[in-house]
Order: C-alpha cells, then structure tokens, then sequence
C-alpha cells in the first residue's frame, strides 16, 4: 500500500495521468466537431413562408430552394381551392437541404352533402342546421302561411330540392318563407285517392301545410302511394280553412278505394 501511494507522488504518475486526461478531451473533442460538420450544426436554409400561396406557386419556389414535398388535401370552406393553408415545418425554420416539407392544400372539389330536411324549421333553426351541413343561405322569399319564417321550401339553383339530396358543400340554399298572414281562408282540397306525391303538390300549392304523414299497412314501395284519409277533410258544412293549415293524411301501398257518398 506504501508503494502505491509513493507511486502516486512520482513524476510518472503525473506524466501519464495529465497524457490521460488529454488523451479524452482530444477525443471528445474531435468527436464533438465531427459530428457538428456532418449534422450541419447551426446552419441549413430557412423554410419558405408558404401558407396562403397558390400549391403551384409553393412547389415552384421549393424547387428552387432544394426542398423535397408532400401535398396532402383538404376542404375549408371560404378558402380559395388550390391554396395551401398548413406547413411542416413552419415558415423561417432552418433545415437540410432535400428536407422534405409537408403542405395542407385546398382541395379544388368540394365534397357532397346530403341536403337537411328544413321543413319543420324555423329561419334561425334552418340557418344553424345549414351550417352544420357546411352550406349557406341564399335568397330568402315569403310566400301566405299562417307561421311567420317557417320553412315551406327549399331551393338549390332555382329548382326545388328534397331533404336527402346530394349537394356540393359550400352551395347556397334558397328558402320560402311563410310571411305569417294566415287570416285568409283557403278551400280545403279532396285528396282521397290521390298519388301521395300529387297529394303533396296540391297542398303546397292552396296555401295549406303538409301535416302528419301515417302509413298504413305494408308498404313495400314508397313510390307508390295512395292517399287514403286526410284532415281536415272537405265537407258539405266545412269547405275552407285558414292559410297555412296543416293537413294531415294517411296513405297506403297503391290502392285506392272506393269514396263513400257523403
């Protein structure tokens, strides 16, 4: 044990415990500067600001940069289609050369939506379920009805549309008003034995709603309906009713009877 701490006095010891410790910090620093060259430590070129560009402008000017890219799609409505709207990695972001950058575009094809049954609404009610669908309201007009801003129809490039209707997102619907002014009385029209679509027409067109809707019996075919009931019905003591009434009828599988005498 006294050898071995009077080796540690030695000038050898010294020698070689200072040739160690250099030995390290050599090595540790080689290592260090090596690997900064390869990773390029502190340097690259910065990423281009690239979001609200045009998708042909931002790979053009990639190009030119070194910049490898990926181009992933998606719709947003109001944005102009084509534009890119996300980057990875963010604009001013130093990077390799051949860096792949990732970018969101706008697709320039809008998807389809089923058109939301609007009839049972409101104004307010219809504007917040077309926002839900991702659609917009167009023109409004008021036609008699005994509600005030009820949804009597529904209309897409000035054609009547049915709920269920596939439509672009982002399209405009136009909507018929009921204007509130239901004082006025209207006749009430014989539907029995009506095609259930003819019996529809006649109502919406006299100034009348389309009540309750009870199907009776199998039906196997909903192309082919007759109307077998209605109320309010027409009478010899009861002919006409106030604007806006609704009517409530019941149809079955295509097969229309016989009109008891009244």
């Amino acid at each position: 044990m006294r050898k071995f701490w009077a080796y540690l006095k030695t000038v050898q010891f010294r020698t070689n415990l200072l040739l160690a410790v250099g030995t390290v910090v050599v090595v540790v620093m080689i290592v260090f500067f090596s690997l900064s060259f390869y990773t390029r430590h502190g340097t690259g070129i910065p990423v281009p600001q690239l979001k609200g560009l045009q998708v042909e402008k931002a790979m053009s000017l990639l190009k030119e940069q070194g910049f490898e890219y990926k181009i992933d799609s998606v719709y947003v409505l109001d944005q102009a289609p084509g534009s890119v709207v996300e980057q990875d990695p963010d604009p001013g972001t130093n990077v390799k050369e051949n860096r792949t950058i990732y970018l969101t575009v706008v697709t320039r094809l809008a998807p389809n939506v089923s058109m939301p049954d609007l009839e049972p609404y409101t104004y307010r009610e219809a504007v917040a379920t077309l926002a839900n669908y991702g659609l917009k309201v167009g023109d409004t007009t008021y036609k008699s009805d005994i509600a005030r801003d009820r949804i009597l129809e529904m209309r897409f490039g000035g054609q009547p549309i049915k709920a269920g209707s596939k439509i672009p997102k982002g399209s405009r619907i136009d909507l018929v008003l009921g204007n509130g002014e239901g004082a006025s009385e209207v006749e009430i029209p014989d539907l029995l034995n009506k095609d259930f679509d003819e019996a529809k027409f006649v109502i919406k067109n006299g100034g009348l709603t389309i009540g309750t809707i009870t199907y009776q019996g199998a039906i196997t075919d909903s192309t082919s309906l007759v109307v077998t009931a209605q109320s309010p019905r027409k009478t010899d003591s009861l002919t006409k009713t106030s604007n806006g009434t609704r009517i409530n009828l019941t149809v079955s599988q295509g097969k229309k009877t016989d009109v008891p005498n009244q």
